[in-house]
């Protein structure tokens, strides 16, 4: 058994991460457009008739701003907390079916087991995911102000993972932006720099990670040349992909490792 991967899109401007079996797919937050979704799907072979379900981490726009027009279209379910709901301001047509989920009980699409957690980021009431399947395990780990020792419990038992590293350090604190920006971006509720995503990397690394797909990186305050050569200087037989905020990756397949 196999789990199927792929960033459609990483970034400020949109995010929608595929996650898919032989049989059942689901989206993890759908920030670009229904079109602009559709087109990339159809470049990467990809069906949308298996996906099954729309996951939203938060309400920020580059996470939900495709979301009704694609559960409508597709007559899709769309998970969310009720507090991300409301915060959202979505209107959703009448058929769309809105459910709740919880990081008490964990949504099963297929054979797809879907578990969220509390992340630091300053957002009504924000998750990262971790997709399961036969004892592979993708984790979905963006939009994150801090570390906090859930992430890193579940970093460990991932074979993949989209993890973000937004900003150099270095590039944030001479750049352009305005202070206050810069401070809600390092604060602690905004993204993860590169160091602190590195130090994830190295510490917490599993043996049998397979690829890590760095992501959400900032177009102003980040470099995908130097965000891939710090990580493959301590790649360690892990595959390292930057996650374009401008086209889809590759459609990797994830297999369950020995290496434990």
């Amino acid at each position: 058994m196999a789990l199927y991967i792929t960033s459609l899109n990483s970034g400020s401007n949109g995010n929608c991460y595929y996650i898919a079996n032989e049989t059942d797919a689901i989206f993890i937050d759908a920030g670009i457009s229904c079109r602009e979704t559709e087109k990339r799907m159809r470049r990467l072979n990809l069906s949308m008739s298996k996906v099954r379900a729309i996951f939203i981490s938060h309400e920020h726009s580059d996470h939900i701003r495709g979301v009704t027009v694609l559960s409508k279209k597709y007559r899709l379910p769309v998970y969310m907390t009720a507090t991300t709901l409301q915060s959202s301001g979505l209107k959703f047509s009448d058929g769309t079916i809105v459910m709740p989920f919880n990081t008490q009980s964990n949504v099963q699409i297929g054979s797809l087991s879907i578990k969220a957690f509390a992340k630091n980021h300053d957002a009504a009431d924000p998750h990262s995911f971790l997709v399961s399947c036969d004892n592979i395990n993708i984790g979905i780990f963006t939009d994150i102000g801090i570390p906090c020792e859930q992430l890193i419990y579940h970093f460990q038992q991932c074979h993949a993972a989209f993890l973000e590293s937004n900003y150099d350090e270095d590039m944030l604190e001479n750049g352009r932006y305005p202070i206050f920006l810069k401070n809600r971006i390092r604060g602690g509720k905004g993204h993860l720099s590169n160091t602190q995503a590195l130090h994830i990397f190295r510490t917490y690394r599993p043996a049998h990670m397979s690829h890590l797909l760095l992501s959400h990186l900032s177009k102003d305050n980040n470099n995908p040349e130097l965000v891939e050569k710090i990580f493959k200087e301590h790649s360690n037989g892990t595959e390292i992909i930057v996650a374009s905020r401008f086209n889809e990756t590759n459609v990797l397949q994830i297999i369950e490792s020995l290496n434990y």
